[in-house]
């Protein structure tokens, strides 16, 4: 890998709300200038960074495992234009939880300048339904009402996001007090009916893991947690927009239905993303990739996935969604809900993490605070 100074990017420049031909100045890590200008329009797709909040592993590196695995997860995921990222954990016992919060936060300030920036970590689990468990370790699975705050407090430093299921004992307590800790509760894995998953987005839930996903859905008599997060515009969804995980035909549902800010793509992606077929344990699970999907072994239950988050910009922009829209999804959206302030946009003073696209949206270099860094 290369590295060089962004100094003028030329080409499509991706903003707010469209795309505009032109060149962005970069100077000390930050862009200093934004610059339309038609003569430009020949050149490459410019994004800002893509940022993925919910992440399991990629390129043969396990979140969960060592330093070094989130080291190696964190070059391979630069690599697919993703610059900033949050380290995630599956269901879990507490204290596989806590060792893992540990290692992630002695991790953070050393982490490598050639790859994605940690911005926390996220728990996917182990408060969540048995009965929308998908491929998370029935093993592991709790109930808040039966563990103090004082032992979940070890947790909360640099932890940015927690899945609860809302209608289990203890829960909306729970998701209140994560919420006043600085905390985005994500509803799902959840058996919940409407008027339960309603309650825990009012009881703090700002998010939810991944629509459609190991939730009660869309059922025109027992509507469930699907219907309350599509219906509550304050609320955000995460898409894993793979194909596998929500059929592409129901992606316009969501887009239409759902605020342009609070649409979230995320990979959901596991340690064999990106190494091809093969097997792997997650979470004491037994996982196999066979093509495109990774699911438990020997089950069609799927377990995660294996794209990043640039294979789904272009899915969702190739199925007639606008690029700004999806890229926006990828980037400014997911950082709003961390309260990130300092990256995600083609603007003066933000932080140039940058993405440069090919005409088939393929990921061309990456700049990660002003460096290219060749793909």
């Amino acid at each position: 890998m290369t590295a060089a100074e962004a100094g003028t990017v030329r080409g499509r420049l991706v903003l707010d709300d469209a795309v505009v031909p032109g060149r962005l100045h970069v100077r000390d890590g930050l862009i200093v200038g934004v610059e339309p200008d038609d003569a430009e329009a020949a050149g490459p797709d410019v994004t800002p960074g893509f940022v993925d909040v919910h992440v399991h592993g990629w390129g043969g590196h396990d979140a969960m495992g060592s330093t070094a695995n989130l080291d190696g997860m964190a070059r391979a995921l630069l690599r697919r234009g993703v610059t900033s990222f949050l380290p995630t954990a599956v269901t879990a016992s507490l204290d596989t939880l806590l060792a893992f919060a540990d290692r992630v936060r002695v991790w953070m300030p050393g982490a490598p300048d050639d790859g994605a920036a940690p911005l926390g970590f996220n728990l996917e689990g182990p408060f969540i339904s048995p009965h929308r468990k998908g491929a998370q370790n029935p093993a592991f699975i709790g109930e808040p009402s039966g563990v103090p705050f004082a032992q979940l407090a070890p947790l909360l430093p640099e932890l940015r996001i927690v899945t609860v299921a809302p209608e289990i004992p203890g829960a909306l307590e729970l998701i209140a007090w994560l919420a006043s800790h600085g905390v985005a509760p994500s509803i799902g894995h959840s058996a919940a009916t409407l008027d339960q998953a309603r309650a825990g987005y009012a009881a703090g839930g700002r998010t939810t893991t991944h629509l459609f996903n190991a939730m009660s859905g869309v059922d025109h008599h027992a509507p469930g947690l699907a219907v309350a997060a599509l219906g509550d515009d304050g609320a955000c969804v995460e898409l894993v927009a793979d194909g596998h995980h929500v059929h592409p035909s129901l992606w316009p549902m969501i887009t239409r239905t759902k605020p342009a800010d609070r649409l979230i793509l995320v990979s959901d992606a596991i340690a064999l993303a990106g190494t091809g077929e093969g097997r792997l344990s997650l979470g004491g699970l037994d996982v196999e990739v066979k093509g495109s999907r990774a699911t438990l072994a020997g089950t069609n239950t799927l377990a995660g996935s294996v794209i990043a988050l640039d294979s789904a910009v272009r899915n969702l922009a190739q199925s007639g969604l606008p690029l700004a829209y999806a890229v926006r999804a990828a980037t400014r959206n997911p950082l709003a809900l961390l309260g990130v302030t300092d990256r995600g946009r083609l603007a003066v003073g933000q932080r140039a993490d940058l993405v440069e696209l090919d005409d088939d949206l393929a990921v061309r270099r990456v700049a990660r605070a002003g460096v290219w860094l060749e793909v």
